[in-house]
């Protein structure tokens, strides 16, 4: 069951990029004009390479890690992941790495 959950969650996570991707895609074509295939694909390396380096919360644990310690609290715990399923190896896995895959091939 929590495969599914977790094949589920990349699966919108992919979607999501695509269209985020799409979007930032048309207003550069719309702006500067040019190629939306090979742009398009530029763009699903950019968004697969931010994935992987912000993948899941390592960066905003550290960011806080000076106040919670200033007020006397304890670090976040790692399986506060907000209901997410994917950790940061499964966001790399199953959402990056596609996308990056699909970018490179779609731009090349």
């Amino acid at each position: 069951m929590t495969v599914l959950k977790g094949l589920r969650e990349a699966l919108f996570l992919i979607v999501v990029a695509g269209l985020v991707a799409a979007v930032a895609v048309g207003i550069w074509v719309a702006s500067a004009g040019g190629d939306f295939v090979h742009r398009f694909g530029i763009a699903l390396v950019a968004i697969a390479l931010l994935l992987a380096i912000t993948g899941d919360l390592t960066l905003s644990r550290i960011g806080m890690l000076g106040a919670r310690t200033t007020f006397g609290l304890p670090p976040e715990r790692e399986d506060a992941g907000g209901g997410r399923v994917l950790t940061g190896v499964g966001i790399f896995l199953f959402v990056s790495l596609p996308l990056l895959v699909l970018g490179v091939m779609i731009a090349g």
